[in-house]
């Protein structure tokens, strides 16, 4: 009998013994499946990790790229602005400058009636009728000037100056004794300005 149980408690021993050889044999055959899993494990956590990176990377400069266009843009609005400001600015200029000098034209159309009256008021007569009729000329005459000079014309002063051809037009040289060179001697034609701006410059003769 005891020999009986001491074959048993080896049987049993061995049954043990196998087993625990099996489920070792388990654990070295399941290791190379973890070690596996956890290489594709840290790969993905990698790949993870790179993807974030070339993310950010393409957020960066998908940022420097629109922060670019925001300053284009930004920069066009602004030159568009000051373009704007400088044609109202223009505009304004060309609106008061067309105000100032409106009656320029009619001014112009005006001073060659009185060059004709001037004329007939320089005749030099006898006749005590057509002196009566030149004395109306003159009257006349006196009173459109008068109405030039209210609206801003004035004469040049030409005569014994001189010369300058911003606003006098030199017909022709002459050789006058006594008298400096490039000096206004004969006025052929008087000029006027309108304002700050010459509506005729004066037709003169000019010494040598």
């Amino acid at each position: 009998m005891q020999n009986e149980h001491n074959r048993y408690r080896e049987e049993e021993k061995e049954l043990n013994e196998n087993v625990e050889e099996e489920n070792s044999f388990e654990e070295t055959n399941e290791n190379p499946f973890n070690e596996e899993a956890e290489t594709s494990e840290k790969q993905e956590k990698g790949w993870k990790k790179t993807k974030k990176k070339q993310k950010k990377v393409e957020d960066f400069e998908e940022y420097h790229e629109l922060k670019k266009e925001v300053e284009k843009l930004k920069n066009d609005l602004l030159m568009n602005r000051a373009d704007l400001e400088n044609f109202k600015r223009r505009h304004n200029e060309e609106r008061i400058r067309e105000r100032k000098y409106c009656l320029q034209d009619f001014l112009m159309e005006l001073i060659d009636v009185i060059d004709i009256y001037d004329k007939a008021c320089s005749i030099k007569t006898d006749d005590e009728k057509l002196n009566k009729f030149l004395s109306g000329f003159i009257m006349i005459n006196n009173r459109l000037k008068q109405i030039l000079e209210n609206h801003g014309v004035k004469q040049i002063v030409a005569l014994n100056q001189p010369f300058d051809p911003s606003f006098h037009s030199a017909m022709e040289t002459v050789k006058v004794d006594g008298v400096e060179p490039n000096t206004v001697v004969e006025v052929v034609m008087t000029g006027y300005v309108y304002k700050d701006r010459v509506l005729r410059p004066s037709m003169v003769k000019v010494s040598e």
